[in-house]
C-alpha cells in the first residue's frame, strides 16, 4: 500500500456516515461531532454560508467541499445573521447514509425563497492514533469549485450524491465506498493544492519530495524489513547524513523514530482486525522475537499487546451490541 492509501487504513473505524439535506430558507444548523470524528460538507445546489467555530462566517457556492479534520464543529446557514439549530453528526448512529429534508419535502417553497442541497458527512477516526499526515491539516479545508479542477473528485461528489438521491439495489455496498473514495480524494486535492518550495515543511511537502517520498513508501511497503538510516538513505538516493537532515525537517521526526511508530501503529491494525498469534503479529512488524515486541507495545501505550487486543474486541462488541438495539 502506499501511504496515503496506509494512513486512511490505520485512521479510519467503523462505518462512515453521510446524508443529503434539502434545506429551505430561512434555515441555520449547528453540526457537533463525536470526539475523534471528522466531517464534511458538500454544496450540491444553491448558496449558504458556512460559519466555522473559530473565524468569520464566508459564502460557499455549489460545488464548493469543506472538510474538518480534527472536530468538525460548524454552522451552515442561508445567512450569516440565521440562528443555528444543534445537530449532533455522529458516524456511530445507526443511520449510515440517508436522505433529509429541512422543511416537508412536498411542501412548495414560500415565494421567494432559496432552496440549498448539500452533502454532509462524518468518519469516524482512531484518536489515540492520529497519524502525523492528518495531524498536521488545518482545521479547516476549503476546496473551492473550480472548472476542470479536481475532476475525480468530482465525479466521487456526482456518483454519492446520485446514490442518496436515488437509492438504487446495492446502494448500501456503494455508500460506504464512495465515502471512503471521497476521503481519499479530498486529502489528494489538498495535497496537490499546496505551494511547496525548497522551504516547505510538513507532509505535503514530504510526499512532494522524491528522496523523502521513497523512502516513505520503502518503510509502508516493507515495514518488517531491517532498515537503517544508511539504508533508507541510499534507498532515497541520498547521504545518510543529509537523508537524515531532510526527513527529520519534513517528517517531523528522525527516520529510525517514524519507523518504529509505524510499525505499531500497524500492530494496532492487526491486533484489532485478525486473531494472528502475537509471534506473527511480531514478525509482520520488524520485530524478531514477540518478547522484544510485547516490550516496545507496552512501552508505547502502556499495556501489554494481548491487553490491547482483548480490549479492542470488547469495544467492538459493546458498540455493535449498542447499534443492533434492545
Amino acid at each position: 500500500m502506499d501511504v496515503l492509501s496506509d494512513v486512511i487504513a490505520v485512521m479510519r473505524t467503523g462505518e462512515p456516515r453521510s446524508a443529503l439535506v434539502e434545506w429551505r430558507a430561512p434555515w441555520g444548523q449547528r453540526f457537533r461531532t463525536v470526539p475523534g470524528a471528522a466531517g464534511f460538507q458538500i454544496v450540491l445546489r444553491g448558496p449558504c454560508w458556512l460559519i466555522p467555530e473559530d473565524g468569520d462566517p464566508f459564502p460557499l457556492a455549489a460545488g464548493d467541499v469543506v472538510f474538518l479534520p480534527h472536530k468538525g464543529q460548524h454552522g451552515l446557514a442561508d445567512a450569516p445573521s440565521t440562528p443555528l439549530v444543534e445537530h449532533v453528526c455522529d458516524p456511530q448512529d445507526d443511520a449510515r447514509f440517508e436522505r433529509r429534508y429541512a422543511a416537508a419535502p412536498h411542501e412548495p417553497p414560500p415565494a421567494g425563497s432559496s432552496t440549498t442541497v448539500t452533502l454532509c458527512g462524518a468518519y469516524q477516526l482512531d484518536a489515540a492514533r492520529v497519524h502525523p499526515l492528518l495531524a498536521d491539516l488545518p482545521p479547516l479545508l476549503h476546496l473551492p469549485a473550480r472548472l476542470g479542477h479536481h475532476p475525480r473528485l468530482r465525479a466521487a461528489i456526482d456518483l454519492l450524491g446520485a446514490e442518496l438521491e436515488e437509492p438504487q439495489p446495492g446502494t448500501a455496498a456503494l455508500v460506504p465506498a464512495l465515502l471512503d473514495t471521497l476521503l481519499l480524494y479530498i486529502l489528494r486535492a489538498w495535497l496537490a493544492d499546496q505551494p511547496v518550495d525548497g522551504r516547505a515543511t510538513g507532509w505535503a511537502a514530504a510526499l512532494a519530495d522524491p528522496a523523502i517520498s521513497t523512502a516513505l513508501e520503502a518503510i509502508h511497503h516493507d515495514p518488517a524489513r531491517p532498515w537503517t538510516v544508511g539504508s533508507l538513505g541510499a534507498h532515497a538516493g541520498l547521504s545518510r547524513a543529509a537523508f537524515s537532515r531532510r526527513f527529520t525537517a519534513l517528517v517531523g521526526r528522525p527516520p529510525l523514530a517514524y519507523l518504529t511508530w509505524w510499525r505499531l501503529t500497524t500492530a494496532m491494525r492487526l491486533l484489532r482486525g485478525s486473531d494472528a498469534p502475537l509471534s506473527v503479529v511480531a514478525e509482520q512488524v520488524g520485530y524478531g522475537s514477540e518478547f522484544s515486541f510485547a516490550n516496545a507495545f507496552k512501552r508505547e501505550f502502556g499495556v501489554p499487546p494481548g491487553g490491547y487486543r482483548r480490549n479492542s474486541k470488547a469495544a467492538a462488541r459493546k458498540l455493535t451490541s449498542a447499534l443492533a438495539g434492545p
